[in-house]
C-alpha cells in the first residue's frame, strides 16, 4: 500500500520507532509531535480514525518508555478522500505523572467517544476534548478499572458439586504467576485444532 510505504519512509527518516508483526504495523511518535504529526496524516489520505485504545504497561516484563500507552488505528479507506486500502497503528506513550494527550476531535469527530472511553477506563485526559466525561462506569466511582493496579472486588464462585474457584488463584493460574487453581502457569495452550484431533483419535479408538 502507498500510503503505508511513504509513511514508514518518513518514520525511518524521522527516527520513529517501527514495529511490524503478523502483518500490522506499528508506528511510535513522539508526545510532542503526534497532534501535528496526525493532522499531516489525515491531509495525506489517512482518512478514517478506527479505534482508539490505552495500554497500562505497569506490570509488562520488558521495560517501556513509559507506564502509559495510547494506540490509534488509522485506515486509508479506500475510494474515499485518496485513500488506498492502508492501515497502520500509531503508538503515542504518556507519562504517569501527567497522563494527557491532545484530542483528535477536531481531525476525527469519531474521536469523541473513544477517547472518552480511554479516559474513564485509564484516567488519560484528553486536552481540548469538547465533552471529557465518563462515558462507562459509575460517576462515583474512584479509580479506573483498566489500570494494572485497580482493586478487583470478587467473590469466590461455587459450583454445585461444593467445588469453589478463588479468583485471586485462579487469575494468578491464567497470568502465569503461579500455577494457581488452574494449574496453568503460562505460556502457549493447545490450539482448538490440536484438541479436536486428539477427541477424533479417541472416536476412531487410536491411542
Amino acid at each position: 500500500m502507498q500510503k503505508l510505504a511513504e509513511l514508514l519512509e518518513q518514520a525511518r527518516t524521522r527516527g520513529w520507532e517501527i514495529e511490524q508483526a503478523h502483518g500490522n504495523t506499528w508506528v511510535v511518535l513522539p508526545r510532542s509531535e503526534f497532534k501535528s504529526v496526525l493532522a499531516a496524516l489525515k491531509e495525506q489520505g489517512w482518512n478514517y480514525l478506527a479505534d482508539v485504545v490505552g495500554i497500562d504497561y505497569l506490570t509488562y516484563p520488558q521495560p517501556k518508555p513509559e507506564r502509559f500507552c495510547v494506540v490509534y488505528e488509522l485506515v486509508s479507506l479506500p475510494g474515499y478522500k485518496g485513500g488506498d486500502g492502508s492501515r497502520v497503528f500509531i503508538r503515542v506513550f504518556v507519562p504517569e505523572a501527567y497522563p494527557s494527550l491532545p484530542s483528535l476531535t477536531d481531525l476525527w469527530m469519531g474521536a469523541d467517544y473513544l477517547e472518552r472511553e480511554v479516559f474513564d477506563l485509564f484516567g488519560i485526559r484528553f486536552e481540548g476534548h469538547p465533552d471529557l466525561r465518563k462515558i462507562l462506569t459509575p460517576e462515583d466511582l474512584e479509580g479506573y478499572p483498566l489500570r494494572k493496579d485497580f482493586p478487583l472486588g470478587e467473590t469466590p464462585t461455587l459450583f454445585k458439586e461444593g467445588r469453589f474457584i478463588d479468583p485471586d488463584a485462579f487469575r494468578a493460574g491464567l497470568s502465569g504467576n503461579k500455577g494457581g487453581l488452574t494449574g496453568w502457569r503460562g505460556g502457549s495452550r493447545k490450539g482448538y485444532q490440536d484438541v479436536a484431533a486428539e477427541v477424533q483419535k479417541v472416536v476412531k479408538g487410536g491411542n
